[in-house]
């Protein structure tokens, strides 16, 4: 095929990945909010949201994985035209991912103690205990919003939850700002206060996006009545949802595991750390849109048997991701010096944060692509290679590389992501040979 045939997918491909990417830049545009707000107060502070959001990413991880198993059954569906089985799949899946919701707040609840055992400095353990209890909360309406939302995702109906989490999280950053510093009389809650915003923005999520989706009369079918609850497809949600979890659970505990050793080596590294998190978690959004861009438009082409139409689409969002990840990495090698000050003014830090921002250059390629990989093989409802990959490009390669340069041989923080960038690149190639693979057997 030519390359032509491929751009000329870009605009739809933009079209309903922009609404994903701006949503999940608006969670992340709050978290750079919480992050430049609290930073003012300290890098202590700055180090407690941190690690108060160790256990929040990878409880947030594994909910929003067994949501993802919504969006592939409901894009199959769509496009057989079965909009009852649509609206089973709905229901059930706001079903599994409340019960996700509560049993994730409990477990972060009883896991709190995890903290005390992270090496950390005292003082940002006593600062981070308050703030995950209440953020723990906010699973809750946050796993009840994502099956919504992935629901919406996979009829191609993507703008609606972008403007459900931007109403919200205009709420989230005034409340963090009046909270955080005690503003207009109300009191000064300086880390709690960030934590407070958070959980009323995601409560708020919740009727917002149900009130634009059920305004629309096509969609006014999904909401009329209550599916029952059907065993069969609670189980499949499961089967798909489950490895999805693994593999969200396998990469956010890399990156969380980064986290925690940038706290071994100290407060200032920690506090770098984050700000080069938040930053490479802003460009790695646009992988995410992408790549549930690529499981509803490969799980179209699936419920059609078109496998043509499946390989030139799904090789089109490949071809966007490498172009827009090589833009993110040249921004981020020449600005390296500049962004780490929007977070914090200490030279030490920013020092810190300016190299680990080369390294975070070099793995946006590899981090773009293996994600946008793997939402093609969700489309294709394959889920348990993809788990065994994750596990083994984070966890066999990815951390002992990050641990043994980080702490070991003392190259402190480049050390910890030069082991991310490992772990990356050892999933994009896996990743894309597993597509290949499995296109190479369809077509049999």
């Amino acid at each position: 095929m030519a390359l032509q045939d491929y751009t000329r997918e870009f605009g739809k491909n933009l079209k309903i990945a922009y609404p994903i990417m701006a949503g999940q830049i608006a969670h992340l545009l709050v978290a750079f909010a919480d992050n430049v707000m609290v930073g003012k107060l300290g890098d202590a502070h700055l180090a407690a949201v941190s690690l108060g959001n160790t256990l929040i990413f990878i409880a947030l991880s594994i909910g929003i994985g067994f949501s993802f198993a919504i969006t592939p059954l409901v894009a199959e569906a769509d496009a057989q035209g079965d909009d009852q089985k649509v609206k089973r799949i709905f229901h059930n899946g706001v079903l599994v991912s409340s019960a996700n919701g509560v049993l994730l707040c409990l477990l972060l609840f009883l896991s709190e103690p995890i903290l005390y055992y992270l090496d950390q400095p005292d003082e940002v353990i006593i600062l981070a205990i308050p703030y995950m209890r209440i953020v723990a909360l906010s699973m809750i309406p946050l796993m009840i919003f994502q099956a919504i939302k992935q629901f919406s995702d996979g009829l191609s109906k993507t703008v609606f939850a972008m403007r459900a989490t931007i109403a919200a999280n205009v709420v989230n950053i005034i409340m963090n700002y009046l909270l955080i510093y005690g503003k207009f009389g109300l009191p000064r809650m300086e880390v709690e206060g960030a934590a407070y915003g958070t959980l009323v923005a995601r409560i708020l999520m919740v009727p917002i996006l149900i009130l634009l989706l059920s305004r629309k009369a096509e969609m006014k079918k999904f909401f009329d009545s209550v599916e029952t609850f059907s065993r069969p497809l609670f189980k499949k949600l499961i089967n798909i949802g489950f490895p999805t979890a693994l593999q969200m659970f396998f990469e956010v505990s890399l990156f969380t595991a980064a986290i925690i050793l940038s706290g071994v080596i100290g407060t200032k590294s920690q506090a770098a750390n984050q700000i080069a998190l938040n930053l490479s978690a802003m460009t790695f959004m646009v992988g995410v849109g992408l790549s549930v861009t690529a499981t509803i438009r490969v799980g179209n082409q699936l419920g059609n048997n078109n496998i043509l139409e499946l390989k030139r689409i799904a090789r089109s969002i490949f071809l966007l991701a490498f172009i827009l990840n090589i833009i993110f990495a040249l921004a981020f090698y020449l600005f390296k010096d500049l962004l780490p000050w929007i977070y914090i003014n200490d030279y030490e830090v920013v020092t810190i944060a300016s190299g680990l921002l080369v390294v975070a250059a070099l793995f946006q390629i590899s981090d773009g692509l293996q994600v946008v990989f793997l939402g093609a093989l969700r489309g294709l409802q394959d889920v348990w290679v993809p788990s065994l990959i994750c596990f083994v490009s984070y966890w066999i390669v990815g951390f002992p590389i990050s641990y043994y340069l980080g702490i070991i041989l003392d190259y402190g923080g480049q050390g910890i992501w030069l082991g991310l960038l490992s772990g990356l690149t050892m999933s994009s190639i896996l990743m894309y040979a597993r597509y290949r693979y499995l296109l190479s057997d369809i077509e049999k």
